[in-house]
């Protein structure tokens, strides 16, 4: 059993200059309780021994230190993942930054009408560049697009029977499944086709059967090969109108660029459904679209006003950073300027020359590793199985684990991948203000842990 007796008390501690600095710098507070912390770890042998006075303050200092720190923190995203779902989708151009610092660090129209002088409505910061951009007659902006597809079925389909093609219930990122959200808006769920065939008759029989609309959803994230069929939009819409019901079209990224004129297979895009005849359409606006995380849903009128009503809207409201951000992304557009502003599109429209010359001249600074062709992915659910020809660093080490782990922990975080036994860095998404550091961090590391042949 070890002796405490030397254990210095909290207030001879807390009135030691560090004890001193510490409350000055964290607060009377949180150092308090940090020092309680610590002291119990080493009566609780936790700690073993009994550790002096200013080692106790160093390690409190660190604990406190490490209490206050953001676990948000800067990546370097060196994968070649554009929209890289774990590191936070779509960084976000320069207009949409500034426009969310001002909308932070100002008061806002956000919910004034300059015209009255009274309470105006957060809906009108987006709608027209919503409808505008898509040709739908009105626009809403929520939290996500799960809670968008949540307030769309909520608001139109509760309680009454609602179609989707069995190939379309999908499971998204987090468990997230379609079914599940549909079945928590109230709407009664009927599953139609099966899962690699669904035809213009299932959906027929199914109007039939008292469903009062048809729902498609876009499978984002997966691809079914061979023998399959599902029925086009415009056909979907055909036989909903026909016979009096509702069409909801989901196309979890969307897109308004064509994804086709950059390499790649076609993209779903919003204008395409609004004028295929979709009665309400949803989407992300942190996807392809390149904005702050939102759920946008655009249609007919008569059926936002209804959605715009329900009380569920406010619950997934966007707030005013998310409006300001999305304003700018969506004015990128509007004049023409998204593969120029956008960072999303600017790295998949990035040139395959300019990505070989970038990795060549890293190879130039730091003197090692190979410049090798290598493919990047958009990522974020977005066109499965589609990549784009690219150049990767690649550096071969005794143990690429331990350097991803290594990067992993760095300051700033570098996260790379392992290719053919190589860690391999994809210029394509590291941006150029980061190089500096990239290649300080790889300088550091590779010479004492390169494998040679």
């Amino acid at each position: 059993m070890k002796d405490l007796r030397s254990l210095p008390s909290i207030d001879q501690l807390l009135r030691t200059s560090a004890g001193e600095a510490q409350i000055q710098r964290f607060g009377h507070t949180l150092a308090l309780e940090i020092l309680r912390e610590y002291l119990e770890d080493i009566r609780s042998d936790q700690i073993k021994g009994v550790p002096a006075a200013d080692q106790i303050l160093n390690a409190v200092e660190a604990r406190l230190a490490e209490a206050v720190k953001p676990s948000l923190a800067r990546v370097i995203n060196a994968t070649g993942v554009i929209l890289h779902t774990n590191l936070g989708r779509a960084p976000l151009s320069n207009a949409s930054i500034a426009a969310m610092e001002a909308a932070a660090k100002n008061y806002s129209t956000l919910e004034y009408d300059l015209k009255s002088g009274t309470r105006g409505s957060r809906h009108v910061h987006c709608e027209q560049m919503l409808t505008r951009l898509s040709g739908a007659e009105a626009a809403l902006v929520v939290n996500n697009n799960a809670g968008a597809v949540l307030l769309i079925l909520s608001a139109l389909f509760h309680n009454k029977k609602v179609a989707i093609s069995r190939s379309q219930l999908v499971e998204i990122g987090g468990s997230f499944r379609i079914p599940d959200v549909m079945r928590q808006s109230g709407a009664r769920l009927m599953e139609v086709g099966t899962t690699n065939q669904t035809h213009n008759q299932d959906y027929v029989d199914a109007l039939d059967d008292g469903a009062v609309g048809l729902v498609r959803v876009h499978s984002s994230n997966f691809k079914i090969i061979g023998f399959s069929n599902e029925p086009d939009l415009v056909s979907m819409v055909d036989i909903a109108h026909q016979a009096g019901a509702l069409i909801v079209d989901d196309l979890g990224s969307g897109s308004f660029l064509d994804t086709k004129d950059y390499g790649l297979n076609h993209e779903p895009m919003v204008q395409e459904s609004i004028k295929a005849g979709a009665d309400v359409v949803s989407f992300s606006g942190d996807k392809l679209l390149g904005g702050p995380q939102a759920g946008i849903i655009v249609g007919r009128k008569v059926l936002l006003d209804k959605i715009k009503k329900h009380p569920l809207a406010r619950a997934i409201r966007a707030d005013k950073l998310c409006l300001a951000g999305l304003s700018a992304t969506l004015s990128h557009y509007l004049i023409g300027k998204a593969s120029q502003e956008i960072p999303v599109w600017k790295m998949i429209s990035h040139p395959v020359e300019v990505l070989r010359e970038r990795a060549l001249c890293w190879q130039d600074q730091l003197g090692f590793g190979a410049v090798i062709p290598g493919a990047s992915t958009v990522g974020g659910g977005s066109l499965p199985g589609e990549t784009l020809p690219t150049w990767l660093l690649a550096l071969k080490v005794k143990s690429p684990e331990k350097m991803l782990k290594y990067l992993r922990m760095s300051e700033p975080i570098i996260i790379a991948r392992i290719l053919d036994d190589h860690v391999v860095i994809d210029p394509r998404t590291v941006f150029e203000d980061d190089e500096g550091d990239l290649i300080d961090l790889l300088k550091h590391y590779y010479p004492e842990h390169r494998k040679t042949l």
